[in-house]
């Protein structure tokens, strides 16, 4: 079964009706072999706020060294984004998998006039997945209620109630006592229930569970508290935002407490915390730093997110009054002049609550996220006229909304959309999506290409022999997908679309043509509306057909040396341990001597690193690495080459810019959530490199459906976190991490396809050097150094900005070969 087919499938159990009740799900993990079994799960209900609880959870527990798997919804792209595995979607082959062996199974219960809903048997699948994933632990996130959600099908070891408001009255109850009752019973069997409720509420819970678990602020009305007043177990207290990326909370029990920074800015959030603290401490998580790391890991999208500044851009989900009450407190916290509200949401909604609970706007735009429970922008704005004195105008796809706010905005002002997660997911793929430039040179690339796409494999034959001149991958909505195959077919060109039919995800294209069929397609479209604008500007800068896309925005004086072409770092390991020269330069005189033979070589630039990431290197503390490599960086500071520091802390690049080093080099991705703030603190460039494990676990078995475009999918949110941080893209380079977490053919893959890491926006590095790769073709791990310059040819000859080797002579030789190459008349020759 192909992706596709698994995918429309499901979305076509969308139009069975919810019925509460755990048996359908149980009947098909039973039909399944009860895959679960064995699996610890933990549950997060609530009405508001169990989505950032069980985010939190789940990268405490990561930070904790375990394997983790998370279960939430709604989905922003695709539904693979609700089940996932140490932050990484379920594959694609998996969701494949799973409905070709449960389809049999559901048609017959259909046919018996029973069928399953679409999110029974998601869920089912993310049981599945985490039980054939092997994860220490799981998190799910309950769906609706709680009792007879779905996910309540498994025996939680620990759990928790966030709050509990009036929602979903027509199954869950007219009261918030009927409400937090069924709630409540998500309780587990031999732990406290943790909750943030109070009033009514707490009470309702208290009596259905029993034992509880209390999180609140420990102010009069500060939450968790019953009729007696009685102080909360956990206390947790928002200190305030620190930057427009992180606030400050502060938690503590009986016997612990824990200051943190979390990356989710409101007062609510510090609850949240505290209710994921006070889990994280239930499965045996006690260190103090582990609970402070996983915290400030818990990236959460579309949670009060700031994505720009000056003008404040900031997304929200908020989709109740309650929600937008609690939204409009957190903005409070920042200082602007005019709001310029971009408002969508779902028609069952409470819309003039909402509209009263948000701050007062001077400009509102209503829009409709594409997904058919969504209400009518006319209706919204009739609703907005009535409640607010704003210019109100009704817009019509979420991203033309946000772009005319964007330009009505002064750089004071702030720009917010709200309503629906479902808008979010539609403003933010202007921040994530990429146009991934295709090479197609045979038959056999056209039909991978085309394939890749998720289409039918007759619309793959009808193409493939067309697929020439330029070939761009992207990702738009359906109806995006549907006009840009009609410009492009009128132009000449051709337009290669998912067969996937999902509401509301995004859909993979690939787009072929010449670039005069380029130009007049995109021509066509860029007035239609519908956010096309902003789809046409990105595919004309990717293709090549804006004016100004080759323009020089820098100096001589500032350039980068990987702005004229690919630039070498020569590898400088201050180790007794590191991989292929571990021990070479472990002495400050032999690391002195080290530095100079590389300048005298050519490289642009040393990357000083003082810990190993080979498989089964030990950790070094970090007062000694930055003993051993600030002495070294000190003294070559003023060498002929740029110095950067090839490490995963934050207090050790900090201290290495300090000693003159250039760059921050992050093996991690930056993992440490300080890194990112330090790179814009000081305005230095970071590599950021995928990876799986570092230092590498040769046990990783990770998943990919296609190597190239899943490790740009998931660097992506990378760089945009680089990015909020205040990192412009130009400083941010992306590795792709070639031997970490991927397999000898991947990495070859990753080398043939470099170029389509252009589409991230940021210069390329490539680090192969003696790897284990080269065994597929008879070399030798940490002795393949013809090998390793072969490769270096090919990655400068395939797009890599950057190529990081340890034998630099023979490499700058590959690089001025593949250079000459590619410009053999306007080639210059450079000696060292």
């Amino acid at each position: 079964m192909e992706y596709y087919e698994a995918a429309n499938f499901l979305f076509d159990l969308r139009r069975f009706q919810v019925k509460p009740g755990t048996d359908s799900v149980r009947d098909l993990l039973a039909h399944l072999g009860d895959p679960h079994d064995g699996t610890d799960f933990v549950q997060v209900a609530g009405s508001n706020g169990k989505g950032s609880v069980a985010r939190m959870l789940e990268a405490t527990l990561r930070a904790d060294g375990r394997r983790v798997g998370l279960y939430t919804s709604p989905h922003f792209d695709d539904l693979r984004e609700r089940v996932r595995v140490d932050g990484r979607k379920v594959p694609a082959s998996e969701v494949a998998a799973f409905v070709d062996e449960v389809k049999p199974w559901l048609v017959d219960r259909a046919a018996d006039g029973e069928p399953l809903t679409f999110f029974e048997v998601v869920t089912a699948m993310a049981l599945w997945r985490f039980g054939r994933a092997d994860v220490d632990v799981a998190v799910l996130e309950v769906g609706m209620g709680g009792e007879f959600d779905a996910t309540s099908v498994v025996d939680p070891v620990a759990a928790a109630v966030t709050n509990v408001s009036l929602e979903h009255t027509s199954v869950l109850g007219d009261t918030v006592e009927e409400i937090a009752r069924t709630k409540a019973k998500v309780a587990p069997a031999d732990a406290p229930l943790v909750t943030a409720t109070d009033g009514v509420a707490l009470e309702t819970v208290r009596d259905v569970a029993g034992d509880v678990v209390t999180v609140g602020d420990g102010a009069p009305g500060g939450g968790a508290e019953a009729g007696d007043g009685a102080a909360p177990d956990v206390t947790a207290r928002y200190e305030g935002r620190v930057s427009h990326q992180e606030a400050a909370v502060s938690l503590a029990g009986d016997d612990w407490s824990v200051d943190a920074r979390i990356p989710l800015l409101g007062a609510y959030q510090a609850t949240n915390a505290g209710v994921a603290a006070a889990l994280a401490r239930q499965l045996g998580v006690d260190d103090a730093a582990v609970l402070r790391r996983g915290l400030r890991n818990a990236h959460w999208p579309g949670r009060f997110e700031v994505m720009r500044t000056d003008p404040l851009v900031v997304l929200d989900g908020a989709h109740n009054p309650d929600a937008c009450g609690t939204l409009a407190s957190t903005l409070a916290e920042f200082d602007y002049d005019d709001l310029h509200l971009v408002f969508g949401a779902m028609h069952d909604k409470d819309h003039d609550e909402m509209a009263a609970a948000l701050p007062d706007p001077a400009t509102v735009r209503t829009c409709a996220p594409r997904i058919d429970r969504a209400e009518d922008p006319e209706v919204l704005a009739r609703v907005f006229e009535r409640e607010t004195g704003a210019d109100v105008t009704a817009a019509d796809a979420v991203a033309d909304a946000v772009a005319a706010a964007r330009d009505a905005a002064a750089p004071g002002d702030c720009v917010l959309l709200t309503g629906s997660l479902f808008c979010v997911a539609e403003a933010r793929a202007d921040w994530t999506r990429n146009e991934l430039p295709k090479r197609v040179e045979s038959r056999a690339d056209a039909e991978r290409v085309l394939g890749g796409t998720d289409a039918a494999p007759d619309a793959v034959e009808r193409h493939v022999d067309d697929a020439v001149h330029q070939t761009v991958k992207t990702r738009v909505s359906a109806r995006q997908a549907e006009t840009l195959e009609t410009a492009f077919v009128a132009a000449g060109g051709d337009c290669v679309r998912s067969g996937v039919d999902g509401g509301g995800e995004l859909h993979d294209v690939v787009l072929l043509g010449t670039r005069a069929e380029f130009r007049e397609a995109l021509a066509a479209v860029e007035d239609r509306g519908d956010g096309l604008a902003g789809v046409a500007a990105d595919l004309r800068g990717r293709v090549g057909l804006d004016d100004d896309s080759d323009a020089d925005t820098g100096t001589a004086d500032d350039a980068y040396p990987w702005e004229d072409g690919t630039a070498v770092m020569g590898v400088l390991n201050v180790t007794p341990d590191s991989f292929h020269d571990g021990g070479e330069h472990f002495s400050y005189e032999d690391a002195v001597a080290g530095a100079e033979r590389l300048v005298d070589a050519g490289v642009d630039v040393i990357d000083v690193g003082g810990e190993s990431t080979r498989p089964g290197a030990e950790a070094v503390p970090v007062d000694e690495e930055i003993q051993r490599v600030t002495p070294v960086i000190d003294a070559i500071s003023d060498v002929d080459a740029l110095i950067s520091v090839d490490t995963r802390r934050a207090e050790v690049g900090e201290a290495a810019l300090d000693a003159g080093a250039d760059i921050l080099n992050d093996v991690t991705g930056l993992e440490d959530p300080e890194m990112r703030f330090l790179a814009a603190e000081r305005d230095v460039p970071v590599i950021v490199m995928h990876s799986i494990d570092a230092p590498v676990d040769p046990s990783t078995d990770a998943e990919y459906d296609d190597v190239v475009e899943d490790v740009v999918d998931e660097l992506t949110e990378r760089v945009l976190l680089a990015e909020k941080a205040g990192i412009p893209r130009e400083n941010v380079i992306v590795d792709p991490g070639v031997g970490f977490g991927k397999s000898k053919r991947e990495n070859f893959d990753i080398l043939g396809r470099l170029g389509e890491f252009a589409a991230l926006g940021c210069p390329v590095l490539f680090g192969h050097s003696h790897k284990s790769m080269f065994e597929l073709v008879g070399g030798e791990t940490g002795d393949a150094g013809a090998e390793t310059v072969a490769g270096t040819a090919l990655a400068a000859a395939n797009g890599a900005d950057i190529v990081r080797v340890h034998d630099a002579a023979e490499n700058v030789r590959a690089v001025r070969i593949a250079a000459a190459a590619a410009d053999p008349y306007g080639f210059e020759v450079d000696e060292p």
